[in-house]
């Protein structure tokens, strides 16, 4: 980092230009100023239940022109079943794949449309395997904005239907998501559409870390011991922190929580360059995570540090590990979660199995997407149904112990 800093505005630049596109710009704000308005008190009174409430800490200009999608404040739940289950003292899960296009993403792709908007531009563009672009899409819709996306051939088809449905412009690219995501930018570069990019959008952390501030105000300022976060790009863990990290400097909360990040362990860069302390090294993803199947991640710097600066660590869980979460967040807590969120439910379970997590530990796993997304992992995991003839005796027998 070369430590230098550029002015915020419709016309600032996504990278720094000394560095070049590994250059990923930081959004900072006056927390002096911040802090005399965004208190607990102020918040207590605010009625808009949404990531919008917490202006302050986003990169709005005062007639920004918002979605009408409520976008945020999804729920925190307690999920003791689940918790006993994994060996956890208690666990929260905060369900994201409660927002408008089922998940996360719905928090950074609001921001950055309305950035578009603030820029004048009326094309927006992303790379993604799925969750990015359906968001984008979603909130280009309601903004009215073209949205023109390209995805990875192994997109799954219930994204690609929420993308089409949307009215999004796709591209489906015959190559790898690095690909993919090379050929967007290119592309953003020549026709100067707006870029969603999360990995160069310095922007778009700022609507990741929502997440993190609803769990503060949501656990009423007693927040657990380690959160866990699943990671692609690293982009969705620098937020998680910088929300945190954020929190604490307005004093708001005390301390802030240890970072899980887990990888699955055949798209694990993430987790190799945590380990080593050396440079990210590329690899090719394998595993049916699509959604954190990355194999050149562009945010893994910012992850790496996150989860330093937390106190925490990362590890690898198998796509069996991710099949198993999936299956009993479902059955124990009632939540479906696509298989890259039930990876933050896998991460915990080997935390507490090898030590890496105290046992009786307070925990919390974001579900970063439903289980909808990705139909066909889901009915891989799931237990498969009986099929029977019309008849009690029938229905007898297959509910016989």
């Amino acid at each position: 980092m070369c430590g230098a800093e550029y002015p915020a505005g419709p016309r600032a630049p996504m990278t720094c230009p000394r560095c070049g596109i590994t250059g990923i710009l930081d959004v900072q704000y006056d927390y002096r100023a911040v802090a005399r308005r965004l208190t607990r008190r102020a918040l207590a009174r605010r009625t808009d239940f949404s990531e919008w409430r917490y202006r302050e800490l986003l990169p709005l200009g005062a007639r920004a022109h918002l979605p009408a999608l409520a976008v945020g404040w999804s729920p925190l739940e307690p999920a003791p079943a689940l918790a006993r289950h994994l060996g956890l003292g208690s666990l929260l899960l905060k369900d994201d794949g409660r927002n408008p296009s089922a998940s996360l993403k719905d928090r950074a792709s609001a921001v950055g449309a309305v950035k578009a908007l603030e820029a004048r531009k009326h094309t927006i563009a992303c790379a993604s395997t799925g969750n990015a672009a359906s968001s984008l899409a979603c909130m280009a819709a309601s903004l009215g904005l073209q949205a023109i996306i390209f995805v990875p051939e192994r997109a799954p088809e219930p994204k690609l239907a929420q993308l089409l449905t949307f009215g999004a412009t796709v591209l489906r690219v015959r190559g790898s998501y690095d690909q993919t995501w090379d050929i967007c930018q290119r592309s953003c570069e020549r026709w100067g559409w707006y870029n969603r990019n999360a990995a160069v959008n310095p922007f778009l952390v700022e609507g990741k870390k929502t997440v993190s501030l609803e769990i503060c105000e949501q656990a009423e300022w007693r927040l657990p011991e380690w959160v866990a976060v699943s990671v692609g790009d690293g982009c969705t863990i620098a937020g998680t922190w910088k929300g945190f990290r954020e929190m604490r400097t307005l004093g708001l909360i005390r301390r802030a929580p240890k970072l899980l990040g887990v990888q699955a362990a055949g798209a694990a860069p993430v987790t190799e360059a945590f380990r080593s302390g050396a440079a990210l090294r590329p690899v090719e993803p394998h595993t049916m995570a699509d959604s954190i199947a990355v194999g050149v991640p562009r945010n893994w710097k910012k992850a790496v540090d996150a989860v330093r600066e937390s106190g925490g660590t990362m590890l690898n869980v198998g796509d069996d590990e991710i099949q198993e979460a999936m299956r009993v967040t479902g059955r124990l807590a009632g939540v479906f979660a696509e298989p890259a969120a039930a990876a933050a439910v896998a991460g915990l379970a080997r935390a507490a199995r090898e030590g890496v997590i105290p046992r009786r530990a307070a925990t919390l796993a974001v579900i970063t997407g439903n289980g909808l997304k990705d139909t066909r992992a889901a009915l891989d995991a799931a237990p498969k149904p009986m099929d029977i003839p019309p008849d009690l005796a029938a229905v007898e027998a297959a509910l016989a112990p």
